[in-house]
């Protein structure tokens, strides 16, 4: 899957998903793991080939390199993701940036960036924001 090819709208959740985790230039065992059980798990991906997590991945790493490859990235994810999963989207990002226990600046800023290009209203940020971060509570 290459920038050029077409996504699925599955393949714009999964593409989010890493886009989060590797804002911060790393991706952790959590973040991975989250990953895996989203698409492993939720409805939304019951019929995703899960071979495909693999190019949707190397899409997003390969947009990451170019100068202006993040307004390319979004440019995909909008054209992929029809307007009704926005908030699905923004809470699966949610929730793998909140599985390593960890916020960093460069996450923050991604997470602000989804919201910003999928138009997530901020009282409906906040309460998915909320709900991640008690999903992913430790004691």
């Amino acid at each position: 899957m290459s920038s050029t090819t077409s996504l699925s709208s599955q393949d714009a959740l999964v593409a989010l998903m890493v886009a989060v985790s590797a804002s911060d230039e790393r991706i952790g065992t959590a973040e991975l793991v989250a990953i895996e059980q989203i698409v492993n798990h939720m409805p939304i991906f019951a019929d995703y080939d899960a071979d495909r997590m693999r190019r949707a991945s190397a899409m997003v790493f390969e947009l990451f390199e170019d100068e202006d490859g993040l307004d390319a990235f979004f440019g995909l994810i909008k054209t992929a993701l029809p307007e009704r999963l926005n908030e699905t989207a923004y809470a699966l990002a949610c929730d793998v940036a909140a599985a390593d226990g960890l916020l960093g600046q460069s996450e923050l800023q991604m997470l602000m960036e989804i919201r910003y290009q999928l138009d997530i209203d901020r009282l409906a940020a906040a309460a998915i924001e909320r709900g991640a971060r008690a999903r992913h509570m430790t004691l």
